[in-house]
């Protein structure tokens, strides 16, 4: 009975570790070089910002913070990593490799804080980068303290016409984490990005 009760355990232990399996991504010095700063100066917009890997005791995390204006077709300040057929940055690399034993990734965590306003991931699964219609899109609230913020990628919605639209993770060409929207004032800090099963 005794040998009985430790393999239950065992066996539920292996299945609730398999259940919070996550690919995990902390920002760090290694990696912040595959991310990248954008506004929309790129296409005649106003908003200024800017991204600043910064560390508060042992937690090490990146901060988009600025002004977003909606002036001159504007409204948004972005941090984005992107695979291309000449560089696939690590996060891709597992991602696009997910798939196992039949289990598919669900949806995102991010451990972040803000200023009480709402932030945005951008996720691109198309090579046709400048069509509006190539965005998908989640909304997520911050608060002051850090907190974990979890989006099932069936909760996205297509930018164009808010309509839903499940992803599928090793289709993810873009990840962007953006201020977005309105005239208001950035201020983000996200320690880490994770995939969930």
């Amino acid at each position: 009975m005794k040998k009985l009760l430790i393999l239950l355990l065992l066996t539920f232990t292996t299945i609730a570790s398999a259940n919070e399996e996550v690919l995990s991504f902390p920002f760090t010095p290694d990696n912040v070089n595959d991310w990248r700063y954008f506004s929309d100066q790129v296409m005649g917009g106003v908003s200024e910002g800017q991204v600043s890997l910064e560390q508060d005791a042992d937690k090490v995390f990146i901060r988009l913070s600025g002004n977003v204006r909606t002036d001159n077709n504007g409204g948004f300040i972005q941090l984005r990593t992107t695979t291309s057929l000449s560089n696939k940055p690590l996060m891709f690399k597992l991602l696009h490799n997910s798939n196992k034993e039949g289990k598919k990734l669900k949806g995102i965590r991010l451990k972040v804080k803000g200023n009480g306003e709402k932030y945005h991931i951008f996720i691109q699964t198309t090579i046709f980068y400048r069509l509006p219609t190539s965005y998908k899109i989640a909304t997520f609230d911050t608060s002051p303290n850090w907190e974990t913020v979890e989006i099932p990628f069936n909760k996205f919605k297509k930018l164009k016409d808010n309509i839903d639209s499940n992803i599928s993770a090793k289709d993810i060409k873009t990840f962007g984490i953006v201020a977005y929207g309105r005239d208001f004032k950035s201020d983000l800090s996200v320690s880490s990005v994770e995939f969930y099963y």
